[in-house]
């Protein structure tokens, strides 16, 4: 953690952060503007090579770079969804009854992270301080604190999967002098830094001698300090379990691997083995939700075998920039399940260029077992052959299936669809090996290919949607100003906000202000227009948008983070074929002036699917039990079918883009009695046995907006051929039925409230402070006894804390009863404004006829609520 200054004005730069200064050259992050991603079967030769020895292993593959530091605010945020599926291997959070931050508190966050997967848990114990840097009140005051937050954790039912971390960059806080080039400052820093090391080390294990510590957990890179610190522990009997220390400067990307070889090297001088490392803490805020650059850093660490942590730049409760509100992913939320994804052992790969910023970087794996290999590139927009050599025909037999996806950057706060399947393409190895080139490449993107056996048969061509990319800063632009933000040149400009082409356009408050963007399409017909933009005017914003200067319409921007902090909305869009404008404006003559202002930052267009389906590959679905792969027939998907029995299952993320009704098909073949699928744990279709052939079922089911997990297992003396889930449509509400808040039964000091952005003009707020403030929904209706699902729509945007340079925002929580029964907690992610309301979902059960729902807190505050949504999960 560092310190930065307040949030700059609509489209600034940044200013500076307040801590050590870190410069380097970088280059900077480019995108393609009007391009689309075609990999074709044949290419002249690509400017760059990356190479994948399938026949040099390197180790299992460790997954050890999805941690996060703050990544959970509380049990809920993010929601269990968006955890289970990236195996997180480590996280960080603050100790017991903190004063550093408001939330993120290790007793509220650890039951969700180890119930989802979580592997171990890391706690800064100077968070017990409220300021940063922190308040140095001397060794005494702090051992007290030291004692509480390890007795406390001690205490629980995980204390052995937690790391006790006793110094957070102490060369940025008690032990100023560890960096400085003086050699009688640095001494004086450093014997100081260690006798305090060695007390709080002792003190730790004295009150939990079972205690795993890590350090020494400094900011930067410090050899001449490492040295003498091994030494000094060495010695003295105070060695971490865990070595521990932060890469934050964008020179990280060259010189992280000389750094790991260094250090290694400086254990095995003094008779030291190897010491598990975590680089808990890496990376810039403009790394942070770009898939191109998480590339970079996670093949790094992968390479090295080493855990590592994104940093809390900003908020707690997203993952250091991955999940939008509790249940939806970005983009690079998908690059992680990549991550996740990844099986068996990790092979040698060789890049166009080694240790050398912002270029193609990546990781690949083999699983004999499974029969798949996967390569995982990003970081240039340069087109690339990807040369994958040794292909063991033992495995993959004489001819190979390969698929290539691609994982788009969506914004912290934009919400992703799952990435697009560009390719499938049989090949015949040559000596072993195959080339696949990659073409149109953006720099901010990652792309993956797997490799499967090919059994016969042609895989069905994926259709991929045209679309194009269009830079504001490239438009026509009336009173507004181009402001460069995140590159990759120095500390200081990389810790700007990711933005597409380095540059935004803001200050957009004029009457006459607008941007308008020359496009072209290829056919006529409905097109999406995603418009990627920062609202921190405290409400909703609005801009007029025009086609060819015609048809005039209000689009609504929900708050963000800040001006910069990236998310979109999407708006569809009739177009002839050819040339367009797009306009967004402040005003217009007939709307009349919109509300606010925003930066934009680019828009995309792309051609929207009359009857949208996502196909999810079976033998690429999380497993549990011990099911075959098997590749004899090609199928559609070109990736094979999972043989299942008794005990076996494969669970699918199936994402949806909005709340309501889905079609989810499964492709089996089943002989015995049948099989079951549930959604989120909970049993919602049984289908029987197929006698042998190939079949499809279908089920409509509620999905709310964004990950659903959807497992299918065989029952009990079933043989199951699981080949793939399809998930059609865009979220049918048919059968939703809404409630308004204000319509409801009010209790307390509940009252109804007026806002122009809610539904009906009003919400409920005051519910909660007290038992007798509620809120009680009384005539819910349901038509059969069962499992519904109720979303909540909310707002609120609690904040507390200062002395840190994060923006401290809260949670809410609700108690929901039904029918009486014993209440569950729902928690509330922050919303950024009073006025912006969002989505929580949650099942219950109801039974026939009518049924009463009803919120209260009484302890604290539950969130404004809009109204409520209740659906049968089974439509």
């Amino acid at each position: 953690m560092s310190p930065y200054l307040n949030p700059p004005t609509p489209g600034a730069s940044p200013p500076k952060r307040g801590r050590l200064t870190l410069t380097r050259a970088l280059l900077a992050v480019t995108a393609l503007v009007g391009t689309v991603l075609a990999v074709p079967q044949s290419a002249e030769a690509a400017s760059q090579t990356y190479t994948v020895d399938l026949g040099t292993t390197t180790g299992k593959v460790l997954r050890g770079s999805n941690g996060a530091l703050y990544g959970q605010s509380d049990d809920g945020v993010p929601g269990d969804n968006l955890l289970a599926p990236l195996k997180l291997t480590t996280g960080s959070q603050k100790p017991p009854n903190g004063a550093q931050h408001p939330n993120g508190d290790i007793l509220d966050v650890a039951p969700s992270f180890f119930r989802n997967g979580g592997g171990t848990m890391y706690t800064n114990i100077q968070d017990m301080y409220s300021a940063w840097p922190y308040q140095n009140l001397g060794l005494s005051d702090y051992l007290t604190k030291v004692d509480t937050a390890v007795d406390t954790i001690e205490a629980t039912s995980y204390a052995d999967k937690v790391v006790f971390v006793p110094f957070n960059e102490p060369d940025g806080n008690w032990y100023t002098g560890l960096n400085s080039t003086n050699s009688t400052t640095y001494t004086t820093a450093r014997d100081r830094f260690l006798a305090d090391w060695k007390t709080v080390y002792q003190r730790i294990r004295s009150d939990f001698p079972g205690a795993k510590i890590g350090g020494p957990n400094t900011a930067v890179w410090n050899q001449r300090l490492f040295g003498d610190f091994l030494t000094f522990a060495r010695d003295n009997d105070v060695l971490p379990d865990v070595f521990t220390w932060h890469e934050l400067d964008p020179s990280s990307l060259a010189n992280y691997r000389d750094h790991y070889t260094t250090y290694r090297s400086l254990e095995s001088a003094r008779g030291i083995s190897p010491i598990t490392i975590n680089i808990d803490e890496y990376g810039n805020r403009r790394d942070m939700s770009v898939p191109g650059q998480l590339a970079q850093w996670a093949a790094m660490f992968e390479d090295t075998k080493v855990y590592a942590q994104q940093p809390y730049w900003d908020i707690a409760g997203n993952m250091d920039g991955n999940t939008v509100q509790a249940n939806i992913p970005n983009g690079s939320w998908w690059f992680w399940r990549w991550y996740a994804g990844m099986t068996g052992q990790t092979v040698r790969t060789t890049p166009p260029q080694a240790d050398v910023k912002d270029t193609l970087q990546g990781m690949a794996s083999l699983d004999t077992g499974r029969r798949q290999a996967q390569v995982i590139v990003g970081g240039s927009a340069s087109d690339t052959d990807v040369v994958i050599d040794n292909i063991p025909a033992a495995t993959f037999g004489s001819k190979v299936e390969v698929t290539v996806q691609a994982l788009d950057w969506s914004g912290y706060e934009g919400a992703s669809t799952p990435p697009r399947t560009i390719s499938r393409t049989a090949y015949t190895p040559s000596n072993g090996s195959i080339t696949v080139p990659l073409t149109g490449l953006n720099a901010m993107s990652a792309y993956r290919i797997t490799v499967t056996p090919n059994g016969g048969g042609t895989a069905t061509a994926p259709s991929v949607p045209w679309s194009a990319s269009y830079e504001a800063e490239n438009a026509a632009i009336t009173n507004g100003t181009v402001v460069t933000q995140a590159t990759g040149d120095n500390y200081g400009t990389a810790q700007r906000y990711a933005t597409s082409g380095t540059k935004d356009v803001g200050y957009l408050t004029a009457s006459d202000s607008k941007v308008v963007f020359g496009v072209s399409v290829p056919s006529a017909g409905t097109y999406n227009l995603r418009v990627f933009y920062g609202n921190m005017n405290g409400s909703p914003s609005q801009q007029v948008l025009r086609v060819d200067g015609a048809d005039p319409k209000f689009v609504t921007y929900p708050s963000t983070l800040n001006w910069q902090y990236r998310s979109t909305v999407t708006v569809p869009v009739t177009l002839g074929a050819g040339s367009h404008t797009v306009s967004l404006a402040v005003t217009d003559p007939t709307l009349g002036t919109s509300k606010g202002q925003v930066t934009l930052d680019k828009i995309d267009l792309t051609a929207a699917q009359s009857t949208p389906e996502t196909v999810y590959e079976a033998t690429f679905a999380d497993i549990s039990g011990n099911p075959a792969f098997s590749y004899d027939s090609i199928g559609e998907t070109g990736t094979g079918r999972l043989i299942m029995t008794n005990g076996d299952k494969a669970t699918f993320d199936v994402y949806a883009p909005a709340d309501g009704y889905y079609t989810v098909k499964t492709d089996y073949t089943s002989a015995g009695h049948g099989t079951t699928l549930a959604l989120n744990g909970n049993s919602v279709a049984t289908y029987g046995s197929s006698g042998g052939k190939a079949t499809t079922s279908s089920t409509r089911l509620y999905l709310a907006a964004g990950v659903n997990r959807i497992t299918v297992g065989p029952d009990s003396g079933t043989m199951l051929s699981l080949r793939d889930l399809k998930v059609a449509g865009a979220g049918d509400t048919t059968g939703v039925t809404k409630y308004e808040a204000e319509s409801a039964t009010l209790a307390g000091q509940a009252k109804a409230q007026s806002d122009s952005w809610a539904s009906g003009g009003k919400n409920v707020g005051y519910v909660g402070g007290g038992s007798a403030n509620t809120l009680t929904f009384a005539n819910v209706s349901a038509s059969a006894a069962g499992r519904y699902t109720v979303v909540v729509h909310y707002a609120h945007n609690d904040r507390s804390g200062s002395g840190n340079y994060n923006t401290n925002v809260m949670s809410r929580t609700a108690q929901l009863s039904v029918n009486g029964g014993t209440a569950t907690t729902m928690t509330f992610r922050n919303t950024y404004s009073w006025n912006d309301y969002w989505a929580l979902p949650t099942t219950v059960s109801l039974g026939a006829g009518t049924n009463t729902l009803k919120f209260s807190n009484s302890s604290a505050w539950a969130p404004d609520i809009d109204y409520i949504e209740v659906a049968p999960v089974s439509g």
